[in-house]
């Protein structure tokens, strides 16, 4: 299994098991990044766990919090919001800002797998 697959498959199981996701936000804003991966790519950091989000509310985004989101609203309302706009997933990112990025329907795909 490669890296990627073992990110993904472990970064779902933890937010089945939670039932959410975590965001950075400030003032109804959320981070958004450039993919390192990708040219002229917008990339949105997403988080398993609170203290991993929390862990890079530092320095530039010193003001930012997490904010969990549940799971079906992530379906519902930031799926097909994030798939228009052509926003990447970054998984995990740690304090350097690396994590695997991923298309928002791959994931939703995984979640929806490892939810079964």
């Amino acid at each position: 299994m490669s890296k990627s697959n073992h990110s993904l498959s472990d970064f779902s199981q933890a937010v089945i098991e939670s039932g959410q996701l975590w965001v950075l936000s400030v003032d109804d804003e959320f981070v958004v990044v450039d993919s390192i991966e990708f040219d002229d790519t917008d990339v949105m950091p997403i988080f398993s766990s609170q203290s991993l989000a929390q862990a890079l509310c530092v320095e530039d985004w010193s003001d930012y919090q997490p904010v969990a989101i549940n799971v079906e609203t992530f379906f519902e309302e930031w799926l097909p919001g994030l798939d228009q706009d052509q926003v990447m997933l970054a998984l995990d990112l740690d304090q350097n800002l690396v994590g695997d990025e991923i298309e928002p329907f791959k994931l939703a795909k995984q979640l929806a797998k490892a939810e079964l």
